[in-house]
């Protein structure tokens, strides 16, 4: 295949706009440019490509095929740069034009959402990958490159990332409206007794948590659900039993449901959250508006 030599993005702008145009007049017109500029530049683009573009046709320029595809294949140049230029504009702004965002799922469903949307708000043309995975996958993933970054539970071990904590939560009740314990002000363990338990399927620091709190008060529950996170709230508003969850995911399912109460749980524990990174985004600075874009987490 011959070499094609384009002599410059001028030359390629000057055709395009006379194929709008139709003369050389008006696009000259258009251009702010020497109607004899425009003919010697259609001249030297005919040249360089070795072929005809225009026939000329009482005072018009009447495209050719060649002149219709040409055209085509300079739109969708105009639109790569106009995507390089935001791209551009995203780097200069937050230090990169797109992030590959994981969550676990305590938070993926309506935090992180609310977190991207808050970002966007920022710069509408930055690029976002985001996927929902637990935690441990999270960390996997954001280790082996497959992600930038990711929120994730706490406690995190790993060298190979920076792991920064952003906030902690007490545990909540979930029970559903209709349940006896939904008329108690606050549950506590020994409440439990003879319920049936919806708890995560997933590795989950809290329902261990709440599960070695049962066996230490020698309280025998009627059998337990375990099921995904993104279920447990539902369960719960079926009446299949009662849940320990972070608020968050509890206040976000109830505006969905109003099939179900949230209770204070005592004895009281914590779920605590973090953000990990890649040590290639220390100091980046969507970094810092991921920190500062957290949405208000839930007052119980």
């Amino acid at each position: 295949m011959a070499d094609i030599n384009l002599n410059s993005l001028k030359s390629l702008i000057i055709f395009k706009t006379l194929y709008e145009q139709g003369t050389a007049t008006r696009t000259a017109k258009e251009l702010g440019i020497t109607q004899s500029g425009v003919s010697r530049s259609l001249a030297q683009l005919e040249e360089n490509i070795n072929m005809a573009l225009f026939i000329r046709h009482k005072k018009r320029l009447v495209p050719m095929p060649e002149a219709d595809e040409l055209y085509g294949e300079i739109l969708r140049l105009m639109d790569n740069l106009e995507e390089m230029k935001h791209s551009i504009v995203a780097l200069r702004e937050f230090g990169a034009s797109r992030m590959r965002l994981a969550s676990a799922p305590a938070l993926g469903f309506a935090f992180v959402p609310k977190l991207i949307a808050n970002i966007l708000r920022i710069n509408p043309k930055y690029s976002i990958y985001f996927d929902i995975m637990p935690s441990p996958e999270v960390v996997r993933s954001i280790e082996a490159g497959h992600f930038d970054a990711g929120f994730v539970t706490l406690p995190v071990n790993s060298q190979a990332l920076v792991v920064e904590e952003l906030f902690s939560v007490k545990a909540v009740c979930l029970v559903p409206k209709d349940h006896p314990l939904a008329d108690l002000e606050t549950i506590h363990v020994k409440d439990l007794r003879g319920q049936h338990l919806v708890i995560p399927n997933q590795p989950n620091l809290a329902a261990d948590q709440l599960l070695a709190l049962i066996n230490e008060n020698n309280i025998r529950i009627a059998g337990k659900t375990e099921a995904n996170i993104a279920a447990i709230c539902s369960l719960v508003a079926n009446g299949v039993g009662i849940s320990l969850i972070n608020p968050i995911t509890a206040f976000d399912n109830l505006a969905a449901s109003r099939d179900f109460v949230i209770k204070p749980f005592e004895p009281s524990f914590h779920y605590s959250f973090g953000l990990a990174y890649r040590q290639s985004w220390s100091g980046n600075q969507l970094i810092q508006h991921l920190r500062e874009s957290l949405p208000n987490q839930p007052e119980f």
